[in-house]
């Protein structure tokens, strides 16, 4: 895997992925960014509700669970010096659903934060506390 970053003006930068796709990175305003794109943590935390929400569709979809929607609110607590590491990051998850079963829901989260997640994962053994919490809307 691999990546490049560049950078454009001010704390912006345009990081391009192997696969080809870019995202706009900034800094804070008072390093000198604009607000032209997410901070480098926000982005790690957007990646962290992404990869656990993509283990949890692919599990849903293997157990045939019939869910029409999948949300994740992530947040991130950092440390209040430096480095400001993540310290604690909860998930929650809101899948929508007619006929979904509760336990098949939870099992798929369970195995996205213990097994599949590589993002969470490595936070995790990084010494930071990731949680995770579901509810279900039946539709």
């Amino acid at each position: 895997m691999k990546a490049r970053v560049k950078w454009v003006e001010h704390a912006a930068l345009i990081n391009e992925s192997g696969s080809g796709h870019a995202v706009v990175v900034d800094g804070s305003p008072d390093i000198g960014g604009r607000n032209v794109g997410p901070r480098p943590m926000e982005l790690l935390l957007m990646s962290v509700a992404s990869c656990s929400t993509l283990d949890v569709i692919h599990i849903l979809r293997k157990a045939r669970q019939p869910f029409t929607d999948v949300q994740v609110s992530a947040e991130g607590t950092r440390a209040d010096s430096d480095p400001k590491v993540f310290t604690a990051i909860h998930l929650h998850f809101t899948v929508h659903g007619q006929g979904l079963k509760e336990a098949q829901v939870r099992r798929a989260v369970e195995l996205s934060a213990e097994k599949y997640c590589s993002a969470s994962i490595m936070l995790k053994r990084g010494g930071c506390h990731v949680t995770h919490s579901v509810e279900l809307i039946i539709t």
